[in-house]
């Protein structure tokens, strides 16, 4: 790993591509509109990146359409569409350090972790699923001697992955790798606050072999490039990641249009359910700080909530509040760091307000609570954990998406799972206990996506991910996420 000083070189020398990636090429927006990227570690302007309208996505739409019918892709051998997107993959590990200097500058997550984790996950998961390609099959159905009842999973056609900016290249690829792996044509719209690493990721895919038209990259503000695809009648599928509150609007825009599918991970407020026969306090700790304090909280699935019983509270909490004090609040660029920006101003005030209304409430600050590094330029904020939090209240229900540990206690057992349940959010959860039973029956009383036993944020490409209620519909990830991007069909062959 490169140290600081390279890094800061790196930067000073970044020139990113900005242009809209349409039909094999880069192209300026029709109208010749930007917008201001601007990077949360010193809050200067990387660039000025194209910003799409109706009229570019419409073009996208297009080309990615006009692929899908020729068959270039969709038809092309499963073994031809496999080692194409390998060589993505490979692609993706030879630029790692662009493309973790794009993720870094733009939305100020450490270093080290756009590396270690963005970089490497997303060629992780395209390679995964180019794997696939060739070994999923379809299936004959029990119809008896006199017919043949074929039932075949075909790709939905022009896919619109609709991506946040938290984690911008891992997200992306669980929307594209899956979609591209059964033979859709893609067409990506990256979040305002992270277009670069999106835009660079088009070049290799091309580089790669993509046909013109398969994969499409279409930076711009929700309302304009969101609400287009949303929109447009010959999207037939829209994949998103982000708030609950646009994802309606996705669903709305569907049903206004040609009602296309819209699958919705729409975030969390995951609870840590920890009971009083907790084999390790230590490693309890450990997991909850870095489970809210990784990425400056700024995950979808952060376990924002610590619901524990009442008479290990004290104990725990003086351990997680040790833990809290060693995280590294710096530069982004230092490989030091370990708790970058957040991603703008913006979101900043939002976290700050939601301590300020935590206060208002009752909670008492325990850790941090303030803005930091002011003379940086940039957007940061200590690790903040607020106790005795009410589960009713306001910090205790809603997504701060921040770097905000809130504490709440229990008495019992079902007292406990109902606090662990009682939000809007049905993500993730994790459980606490030394008693192999007692978690089984937990784990599935928690209405939660994903339920980790003794752990936190362990996953892999081969398990699914989303979540209930709120948080969402259809699941990322493992092979069930291809059934997201496919229909299938029945092909019945009279034999009499």
């Amino acid at each position: 790993m490169a140290d600081l000083t390279t890094w800061l070189d790196k930067a000073a020398a970044f020139r990113p591509e900005t242009r809209l990636f349409v039909d094999g090429d880069y192209t300026d927006a029709a109208a010749g509109l930007t917008f201001t990227d601007v990077s949360p570690r010193d809050g200067s302007v990387i660039a000025e990146v194209a910003s799409a309208d109706a009229e570019d996505v419409d073009r996208a739409v297009r080309a990615a359409r006009r692929a899908f019918d020729s068959g270039v892709w969709r038809d092309m051998p499963p073994r031809e569409r496999k080692r194409i997107l390998l060589r993505f993959a490979e692609l993706i590990r030879e630029n790692t350090e662009s493309l973790a200097l794009a993720e870094t500058l733009d939305v100020g997550k450490p270093i080290a972790e756009s590396v270690r984790v963005d970089v490497a996950g997303a060629a992780n998961c395209l390679q995964w699923y180019a794997e696939a390609i060739d070994k999923v099959y379809d299936e004959i159905a029990p119809t008896g001697p006199d017919a043949l009842a074929l039932v075949t999973r075909e790709p939905l056609g022009v896919v619109a992955a609709v991506v946040p900016w938290n984690y911008p290249m891992i997200i992306a690829s669980w929307k594209i790798a899956p979609a591209l792996a059964t033979g859709n044509s893609v067409i990506l719209k990256p979040a305002e606050q992270s277009p670069l690493s999106a835009l660079l990721l088009a070049r290799l895919g091309a580089e790669a072999g993509l046909p013109p038209g398969v994969f499409n990259v279409v930076p711009g503000l929700g309302e304009r490039a969101g609400q287009a695809l949303g929109r447009h009648p010959d999207v037939d599928k829209i994949a998103f990641t982000g708030s609950a509150e646009v994802g309606r609007l996705l669903l709305r825009y569907a049903g206004e249009s040609n009602g296309k599918a819209v699958s919705i991970e729409a975030g969390g407020k995951s609870p840590h359910l920890v009971l009083a026969d907790v084999a390790d306090l230590k490693a309890v700790a450990e997991a909850v700080a870095w489970g809210i304090f990784y990425n400056a909280g700024q995950t979808c699935n952060a376990g924002s909530r610590l619901v524990v019983d009442e008479a290990i509270k004290d104990e725990l909490l003086e351990s997680v509040l040790r833990v809290t004090a060693t995280f590294q609040v710096g530069d982004p660029l230092d490989p030091a760091t370990t708790m970058g920006a957040i991603v703008d101003e913006r979101q900043l005030a939002k976290i700050l307000g939601y301590v300020g209304i935590g206060r208002d409430e009752g909670a008492s600050v325990a850790f941090g609570g303030n803005q930091i590094r002011t003379d940086s330029g940039g957007y940061f904020v200590e690790p903040t954990v607020l106790d005795n939090v009410r589960n009713e209240t306001r910090v205790a229900q809603e997504e701060i998406f921040g770097p905000v540990l809130t504490t709440t206690t229990f008495r019992g057992t079902d007292e406990g799972v109902r606090i662990a349940n009682e939000t809007r959010y049905g993500l993730a959860a994790a459980v606490w206990t030394r008693d192999v039973t007692a978690a089984h029956q937990i784990s599935r009383r928690l209405r939660a996506g994903t339920v980790w036993v003794n752990t936190f944020d362990a996953s892999d490409v081969i398990t699914p991910f989303g979540g209930f209620k709120d948080s969402g519909t259809g699941r990322d990830k493992s092979l069930h996420a291809l059934d997201g991007y496919t229909g299938l069909k029945t092909t019945w062959i009279n034999l009499r």
